[in-house]
């Protein structure tokens, strides 16, 4: 019996070491846009904390920019190791700025703002929408945007199950006009090395946008037939597409 239990304990331990030896040198930071939350990132989670990374979720609230970027900094002053820094939708303005941190090591933008300087949500969108295009069916509350729950399932996700789309809609974050408003200023993607996904079929942010802003930033670009919510109707390409950002990685 003794020599059954060393040899389980013995299991248990070689185990153990060859998960800390198989962890990555970089840690992998999610920042989730507007009007969702970071649950969206679950099974891009699930596959990169499967390949050995750490992977933190930022839970940003999403009424002030300056809030979003603090919180996002506390979350990456939490990583071990350098920091590949992701930002979908909204994210995009966070990284931005928290991208600025010396520990973040490079940016990932999907379907999201990539502002320069002076630049906010509110400004962006003032870009003429090109004909057969789209963007987001907004309705105001008091201080805050939301999408329109009717048009949410096929604006903000078409390429994903209705069911689950029609609860993101009931369930939205409000959208801080404090956070729209804000204009940035400080840009990471000019000092930083950059990725960018571009989502040809969104119905939120205009994919001639996504382009232009991926353009100017210099970025490594790659375009996805998807909607905006290309983590969840695309996880397993969003997680390659981050791991593409990792230099150290050799496998």
């Amino acid at each position: 019996m003794k020599t059954l239990i060393f040899a389980l304990a013995a299991m248990s331990f070689a185990t153990a070491s060859a998960a800390v030896a198989a962890e990555r040198t970089v840690s992998i930071v999610l920042v989730h846009g507007a009007f969702v939350d970071g649950s969206g990132w679950k099974d891009t989670y699930d596959i990169l904390s499967k390949a050995g990374y750490e992977v933190l979720v930022v839970q940003q609230p999403t009424i002030s920019l300056r809030d979003d970027v603090a919180e996002t900094e506390r979350v990456i002053a939490k990583a071990r190791h350098p920091v590949i820094l992701v930002g979908h939708s909204y994210g995009g303005m966070v990284i931005t700025e928290a991208g600025d941190n010396p520990k973040v090591r490079s940016l990932v933008y999907f379907a999201a703002y990539a502002p320069d300087a002076g630049e906010s949500v509110s400004t962006l969108s003032e870009v003429p929408v090109p004909p057969g295009e789209h963007s987001a069916p907004l309705v105001t509350e008091g201080n805050y945007l939301f999408v329109d729950r009717d048009k949410f399932p096929t604006s903000f996700a078409a390429d994903v199950d209705a069911a689950t789309t029609r609860f993101m809609g009931a369930a939205q974050l409000p959208f801080g006009l404090q956070a729209v408003q804000t204009k940035v200023d400080r840009v990471a993607w000019k000092t930083k090395p950059t990725y960018y996904m571009v989502t040809s079929e969104d119905h939120i942010i205009p994919p001639t946008l996504l382009r232009t802003m991926a353009k100017r930033s210099g970025a490594k670009v790659t375009e996805i037939k998807s909607s905006h919510a290309v983590m969840l109707s695309h996880p397993r390409e969003v997680a390659a597409f981050i791991r593409s950002a990792d230099t150290s990685a050799t496998d």
